[in-house]
């Protein structure tokens, strides 16, 4: 196990796409410790950065101690092994990860787990804007994988899905799935505005409040319960929502009616 400590508080973002179990492995401390780094526009080294110190301990590959929220790309593409972040953690965690586990016990920036094709994110915290969406512009979107946020989420939260799992225990901001074509949300808390706005499939499951519901999905069902993975249930009763319909789409939200008095005027279609 590698053990990486900050050591100074960074003013500019570090762009550390090397703190990798893949990268790390089967390198000498004085390989990692001469691994690139950027620093703003200055490339550096991981060792003018972070104190380096090895542990006999197999597990997690790698712990990143202390405040690392200017920290970008941890775990970038990562295919195996495990990543503890003790504190808060910067921009793309994650990203284009396709297997291992990474635990951030503090919260994760904007963009964790983007372009997501596989393996588990843990944040104990909050999760920013963009979690598992794409940049601007680009249809990607998380594919494989799980995500748990036990916090809350910001806006555009699983942009483009097309697969997968994201359970958050919060809250989350405007725009979750949008365009969302696969996968399953969960998020125990209330949604803002605008969810699941041009949705084709998938399924998104809301046991808090939803602020509305778009003019573009029609209620199809009452259900005592939905099924979130293999082990896990919510317990409802639930409205079942269908759309987007003007993309034809064939998408359903799942709404606890007990938190949700006002859709109750959607039974009269039932």
């Amino acid at each position: 196990m590698i053990i990486l400590t900050p050591l100074r508080q960074f003013q500019f973002p570090v762009i550390a796409e090397c703190i990798n179990p893949d990268v790390f492995q089967g390198k000498s401390m004085n390989e990692i410790a001469a691994l690139e780094v950027w620093e703003g526009n200055r490339k550096k080294n991981l060792g003018d950065l972070f104190k380096i110190q090895e542990d006999p301990a197999e597990t997690p590959n790698i712990i990143l101690n202390g405040e690392s929220s200017q920290v970008r790309r941890v775990g970038m593409g990562m295919k195996n092994g495990e990543i503890e972040i003790y504190g808060n953690v910067g921009m793309h965690v994650g990203e284009k990860m396709e297997g291992g586990k990474i635990t951030v016990r503090g919260d994760a920036a904007g963009w964790a787990g983007s372009d997501m094709k596989g393996g588990l994110i843990e944040v104990l915290g909050n999760a920013a804007d963009y979690l598992a969406s794409p940049y601007r512009g680009s249809s990607g979107g998380m594919s494989k994988g799980k995500i748990i946020v036990h916090g809350n989420a910001g806006s555009d939260v699983a942009v483009f899905m097309k697969g997968g799992l994201i359970k958050i225990h919060g809250s989350t901001g405007p725009f979750l799935g949008f365009r969302m074509r696969g996968g399953t949300i969960h998020v125990e808390k209330d949604v803002g505005r605008r969810v699941a706005a041009c949705m084709t499939g998938g399924k998104i499951v809301i046991s808090g409040t939803l602020e509305d519901i778009p003019p573009t999905f029609t209620i199809d069902a009452i259900k005592p319960k939905v099924k979130i993975e293999e082990g896990d249930k919510a317990n409802g009763p639930f409205y079942v929502f269908l759309g987007d319909r003007a993309e034809e789409g064939k998408g359903k939200i799942f709404v606890l009616k007990e938190k949700n008095p006002k859709l109750n005027q959607y039974e009269k279609f039932l």
